[in-house]
């Protein structure tokens, strides 16, 4: 519409994530959460996140073992979930999906169909900030979400939060906090 008071919000908040290395012309589920937040006067919340956790275990036999475990707040309830993976953000997903979909059954038709991280300041190694992109599908359609980070399982961790919120929006559920 024609709040241009809102619009200078949004050109300013994007240009100040930008800087942070975020990208929103690949993560328009992102974008459009950023721009319901700033409409709205706060974030779509669907759950709150208290602490999560990514655990690998490398093993004698040259294998690995991936889980997490999370710490949700969803319609009052406090929720701890552990799940494995075949990866740490696999595990974090299904730890997310065991703890959620109680509350949210809507959760087991999403499926993350592509998931990709580019080193942002690759002179920096190990340290550098990394940009995660997440792409997500309900079967009737797909959404991608940003996360970025020092920490790229952090950064995985806010594109996947990003995905489950902004899925739970596509699909009409309200907003539980």
């Amino acid at each position: 519409g024609g709040d241009r008071a809102l619009v200078a919000r949004v050109v300013e908040r994007v240009k100040e994530r930008e800087l942070q290395g975020y990208t929103y012309e690949a993560a328009d589920a992102s974008f459009e959460l950023l721009l319901r937040e700033e409409a709205e006067g706060r974030p779509r919340r669907y759950f709150r996140t208290e602490s999560w956790r990514a655990i690998v275990e490398d093993r004698p036999d040259g294998t690995h073992a991936n889980e997490a475990t999370v710490k949700l707040w969803a319609k009052g309830e406090r929720i701890v979930a552990t799940a494995e993976g075949n990866g740490p953000v696999n595990a974090l997903d299904r730890a997310i999906r065991v703890g959620l979909e109680r509350i949210y059954p809507q959760l087991a038709k999403f499926e993350l169909i592509d998931y990709k991280v580019r080193i942002l300041e690759g002179r920096h190694g190990t340290e550098s900030t990394t940009r995660v992109l997440v792409t997500t599908s309900d079967g009737n359609g797909e959404w991608s979400t940003v996360g970025v980070g020092t920490n790229v399982i952090a950064a995985s961790w806010q594109a996947l939060e990003d995905a489950f919120t902004y899925g739970l929006l596509r699909a009409g559920i309200d907003p539980a906090e």
